[in-house]
């Protein structure tokens, strides 16, 4: 394949952009310290981000990919930081903690499966389809606010910054699954690409100013 030539370029990109997006976490936590609470805002995004880091970080051990390994290693720790920073800011911290512990556990729960429960040679595609299912999850997870997007007529709710970034990203990495021929990173990415363009048609239709304020 010609692309295959392209591989290390294609990655170290792939890598320094996401490296880059997790930065895009820094604009949410703006807003919500300019609110003072982040009661209006969903912690799903930097809780599925650590969780994702976390499995990332151990398919990227399976694959022996240096490149998934170190943005993996970046994303879970800025995801952590981002995650404290919104609990300090949350008026009802009990849920958050709740929300966290029970991530910690599935997470931890599927580190456990891969390193000792399944068979060395199933894990790779049986772990990545795990991978694959969560990550179509997290990316999608702005979708589950549509309904109250469409009642207010207003994206206010939506992560602006991160579902941007998110678009550029899932390109890069679908090419780089592409040359390295893993029908998992494919699929991730390629979906998520379109779950990202799906959610950007959404600030092309509605404001990011609710149609209430407007009105006063």
């Amino acid at each position: 394949m010609v692309l295959e030539d392209y591989k290390d370029l294609v990655g170290s990109a792939a890598s320094i952009t996401t490296i880059l997006q997790f930065f895009s976490g820094v604009f949410v936590c703006l807003d919500i310290k300019k609110k003072g609470d982040s009661a209006s805002d969903s912690v799903l995004p930097f809780l599925g981000g650590c969780i994702i880091g976390a499995l990332n970080l151990k398919y990227a051990m399976l694959l022996e990919d240096s490149a998934m390994l170190v943005v993996s290693l970046v994303g879970t720790l800025m995801n952590i930081a981002y995650l404290a920073f919104f609990y300090s800011y949350s008026s009802c911290k009990s849920d958050v903690s709740k929300a966290t512990i029970q991530g910690a556990v599935f997470a931890f729960s599927l580190l456990y499966y891969a390193q000792f429960w399944e068979d060395p040679e199933l894990v790779e595609d049986r772990f990545g389809a795990i991978l694959t299912v969560l990550m179509l999850l997290l990316l999608g997870s702005p979708l589950f606010s549509l309904g109250e997007v469409i009642r207010t007529k207003s994206t206010t709710s939506l992560p602006f910054p991160i579902i941007l970034s998110g678009t550029v990203v899932t390109f890069e990495w679908l090419i780089y699954g592409i040359i390295i021929d893993n029908i998992f990173i494919q699929i991730q990415n390629g979906v998520g690409l379109a779950l990202c363009a799906v959610q950007l048609s959404l600030f092309v239709i509605y404001p990011r100013t609710p149609v209430e304020k407007k009105k006063d």
